[in-house]
């Protein structure tokens, strides 16, 4: 099939670079390819438990995103391309899908069965077996170009429809356009054909929302080029006018090509398998799929008041905040600083407009899914790291608001509940005791529940941030008032079990209770094992709860050999979320993220060394199956772009980086301010993969971890590998990187 034929392609290229890394080509030769070329978007795209990757087709977080709708890559049939993914795995508008041969009621229902297939990030082609027909698309940023190849003497169609709840489509004469409705919203196309529409039939009439456009029964080749909008069909062809103004599609698929060329040309790696290059451009390619804007040259609509607004400020959408301030966020502040303020400014204009400070941002507004007051932790992370073109004074505003007034429950946004309000006075979210039924009406009884522990977990941690930024404003009375509530996390953690564990509303211990098997009454999609390790903000205090820096690198090591307690397939009907396990840790879920540097702060960075390692080798691989969980529009790929760099950010709100493993010999960022940072790893290997000295800047480094004011300063970090562990390098408790409940951010500023 082809995307043999292209992996081999990618192989061979990524080779090339490998080999040409340290100097350019010899005069006369041609490029040996460069680091799109290793990009393979199929990687992932088979879900070992939940969901696939989707090989998606856009420019660098831009409106319009497509790719075939199939079960996965492994289904050879396509469905249909969506005009647009509207929000990421949520929501799609706009069917097309060309077919051939004579009206009939087969034609409506009638799917694309794959022959070959080529995909990358800003082109895609299919050929298909039944027709030999073939498809191609390349995108604009608020349009899209597809160009179909028809065979043989049949006629000729062009299938249109509507995806979701409403909306109608229309043709005349080289025209098609439409309004689909979705979520409480609307959204409109403009196209335009480059051959003529013959006959337009309906599927049903009445009603408009399926459409066969005829073009010819001979034509051999069509161009569809169309306009999406959010604000109306006028403003789609405004839109597919400036971006796309001429026929030819390869000029749309160079330009789309040259975007990505740029794009990922900040990072500049030397040394690796062709794999592992593979798995790190196709990494950091998916990083860029979302926050997408939303403005349409002057005017966007929000669905957070409804109302289309005039701005030529770039209006951000579609982001998991959960799932994303762990290492997507934390990413762009590196690479994409202007970007990432202009994320954050969004969202308070969205807190602004609706009044709670979201929590998912999609494009049909706010999406309360999971937990956590996670835009706290965001505009901290970035308020500390000197980003700081935002308000202030609204962004902490909206954060309070959210911890104080709006409920903590999973899965929902709005104002306090009775649960809230024993938050509030106890310090903790009550849990329930096993077949004890739920009484409060806003918590999901059958499946999301309440989350008793996470819940008061994450808010211990957002809450700890709030409280940095009060202080940072010299607000007393408001960073005592956080910072009490950031001890809460001690209130679900028993001692003498040192584990976390669900309390009742009379502060008594849940019995019975298992920490492996516990689900979504007492934690977020993980269980008790790794929520243990989930108070990033006072790691140093949670060290000291499990008995002291000894007893927590023993419970640290043994979470990763750790029984699952139960068959998998049983294990996986409580914890689905659950995937790429080793002993009880969990790669494939983002709580799980920071748990192979914490070893960095328990003064064994060595193992973190080994374990980081140790998971990029074995869960992210350059094949179908090279995700081991749901990737989450960038949240599970940043971590692999960061980890194979070196280093992570155990704790946003601390503006630090824990150091790994780097795969690579150098890695080089080029940064905003002009400067580059770089990663050097002297004798790397995939034997020699223990730090055996550092140096920063030329002299010795002995922490595990840097700031990012280093990081930002530019400069080099040199790491000398080995075969052998070196057990005294970074191991004093001095160590260890900050993360303390007294610590402040602003003190590394």
């Amino acid at each position: 099939m082809a995307r043999g034929i292209l992996t081999s392609f990618a192989v061979t290229v990524c080779l090339m670079i490998a080999v040409h890394a340290t100097g350019e080509s010899p005069k006369g030769q041609a490029s040996p390819g460069t680091n799109l070329d290793c990009v393979d978007p199929t990687i992932g795209s088979v879900g070992i438990v939940l969901e696939p990757t989707r090989p998606t087709v856009h420019l660098p977080n831009s409106l319009v995103r497509s790719y075939p709708m199939k079960r996965d890559q492994l289904d050879d049939q396509v469905q249909f391309f969506p005009l647009t993914v509207a929000s990421h795995r949520i929501a799609w508008v706009f069917a097309m899908l060309p077919v051939s041969g004579p009206l009939g009621d087969e034609l409506w229902g009638k799917r694309a069965t794959i022959e070959r297939e080529e995909t990358t990030p800003y082109y895609y082609h299919a050929t298909f077996e039944d027709s030999g027909d073939a498809v191609a698309f390349s995108p604009a940023a608020r349009s899209g170009y597809f160009q179909i190849n028809f065979e043989g003497r049949r006629d000729h169609w062009l299938r249109l429809a509507v995806i979701n709840q409403g909306g109608e489509i229309s043709a005349k004469g080289r025209v098609i356009s439409g309004t689909e409705e979705f979520q409480g919203m609307h959204a409109y196309f403009y196209a335009e054909t480059d051959a003529d529409i013959t006959d337009v039939r309906y599927q049903n009439p009445a009603d408009k929302r399926r459409l066969l456009a005829k073009v010819g029964e001979e034509t051999a080749q069509v161009g569809f080029r169309y306009g999406i909008s959010y604000i109306s069909v006028e403003q789609a062809k405004r839109n597919f006018e400036k971006e796309i103004p001429a026929w030819g599609f390869d000029a749309i698929k160079e330009k789309a090509r040259e975007v990505w060329e740029k794009t990922l040309s900040q990072v500049r790696i030397e040394g690796g398998t062709p794999a592992q290059r593979r798995v790190f451009w196709t990494a950091l390619y998916r990083c860029y799929e979302r926050m997408v804007d939303v403005n349409e040259y002057g005017q966007y609509y929000s669905a957070y008041d409804h109302r289309v607004h005039q701005s030529n400020e770039p209006f951000y959408v579609d982001n998991w905040l959960w799932d994303t301030y762990r290492g997507l966020e934390p990413l762009h502040m590196i690479l994409n600083p202007d970007m990432e303020m202009a994320k954050i400014r969004s969202y308070i204009t969205m807190y602004e407009q609706a009044g709670w400070m979201p929590s998912f941002a999609v494009v049909f507004g706010d999406w309360p899914a999971m937990t956590g007051n996670n835009a706290a932790i965001w505009m901290t992370d970035a308020w500390f790291k000197g980003l700081r073109q935002f308000d202030f004074r609204k962004a902490y505003e909206g954060a309070k608001k959210n911890s104080l007034e709006a409920t903590l429950l999973p899965w929902a946004n709005g104002p306090a509940t009775s649960l809230d309000e024993f938050y509030n006075k106890h310090g903790y979210m009550p849990g329930l005791h096993p077949g004890e039924k739920e009484t409060v009406a806003k918590v999901d009884p059958n499946w999301e529940k309440r989350q008793c522990v996470s819940v008061t977990l994450d808010n211990s941690y957002s809450d700890w941030c709030i409280a940095q930024l009060a202080a940072f404003d010299n607000n007393r009375s408001d960073r005592d008032l956080f910072m009490k509530r950031a001890n809460n996390y001690k209130n679900v953690f028993r001692t003498e079990k040192g584990c976390v564990w669900p309390k009742d509303a009379e502060g008594r211990w849940i019995e019975p209770f298992d920490p492996k098997l516990a689900g979504r009454e007492y934690f977020t999609e993980n269980n008790g094992y790794t929520y243990n390790w989930d108070v990033v903000h006072d790691l140093h205090g949670l060290f000291a709860l499990m008995g002291g820096r000894a007893k927590a690198e023993a419970k640290l090591d043994q979470l990763f050999r750790e029984d699952l307690g139960l068959p998998k397939f049983k294990f996986w009907t409580i914890q689905p979320d659950a995937s790429g396990m080793v002993g009880q840790f969990v790669m494939g879920n983002e709580p799980s993220f920071h748990i192979p540097y914490l070893h960095d702060y328990l003064g064994a960075p060595w193992k973190t060394q080994k374990r980081v390692r140790m998971l990029l080798d074995t869960w992210f691989t350059d094949n179908l199956f090279g995700m081991p969980g749901d990737e989450d529009g960038g949240g599970m790929s940043a971590f692999v772009v960061f980890s194979m760099m070196g280093f992570f950010p155990a704790t946003p709100g601390i503006p630090v980086y824990a150091i790994g493993s780097p795969v690579f010999d150098e890695t080089s960022i080029k940064l905003s301010n002009g400067k580059t940072f770089t990663v050097k790893a002297v004798n790397n290997s995939a034997a020699n993969k223990y730090i055996q000295s550092a140096t920063l800047n030329g002299k010795p480094w002995g922490k595990p971890w840097f700031t990012h004011a280093d990081l930002l300063g530019g400069g080099v970090l040199e790491l000398t590998m080995g075969k052998q562990p070196n057990k005294e390098w970074g191991s004093r408790e001095a160590d260890a990187p900050p993360s303390s409940l007294d610590y402040r951010p602003s003190d590394l500023n």
